[in-house]
């Protein structure tokens, strides 16, 4: 049940902030990545010890298609959101999985990277220019925000244990 409902936020926030981007442009990319996006690399991470590779791949472009299904006209958004989301799980899959100590500590290490790539690829695809601010504030909001998740994941697994 918990797994299936990870699976859906996962994907929702994906996809809201697919939407949300294509609708208001690069200004709300810190949002999203602060609220969506760093929620997004923290659930990965869980879902990382619980479903294989190819299902979190899987996950990745459905989401992508569900935002072209929803509004085919970010079907650019949602090209630069599987490139980004795809390289950048594996960055984060990589570095997480080398990674040692508790799972925040792992979880933290994976965001940084994961959201490193991410911030570079996703604005650069998505508005066709490297945009040095917006992937500034992007990278922050990221990784403060996973950290945020992650911090109130470790609590919430702590409760339900």
């Amino acid at each position: 049940m918990i797994l299936a409902l990870a699976l859906f936020v996962y994907a929702a926030a994906m996809t809201i902030a697919n939407l949300l981007v294509m609708q208001f442009g690069p200004a709300i990319t810190p949002l999203n990545a602060f609220f969506l996006i760093g929620l997004d690399l923290t659930l990965r991470d869980w879902l990382h010890v619980r479903i294989r590779p190819w299902q979190m791949g899987a996950l990745i472009l459905f989401a992508g298609l569900l935002t072209w299904v929803l509004n085919p006209g970010a079907q650019h958004i949602a090209i630069a959101s599987a490139v980004a989301f795809i390289i950048s799980g594996l960055v984060d899959w990589m570095v997480f999985s080398k990674a040692s100590g508790s799972w925040a500590t792992r979880s933290f290490k994976s965001n940084v990277a994961g959201a490193a790539v991410d911030s570079l690829i996703f604005p650069t695809i998505a508005f066709g220019a490297l945009m040095p601010l917006i992937v500034l504030m992007q990278f922050t909001a990221k990784v403060v925000g996973g950290a945020v998740w992650a911090f109130f994941m470790t609590r919430f697994r702590r409760r339900a244990a």
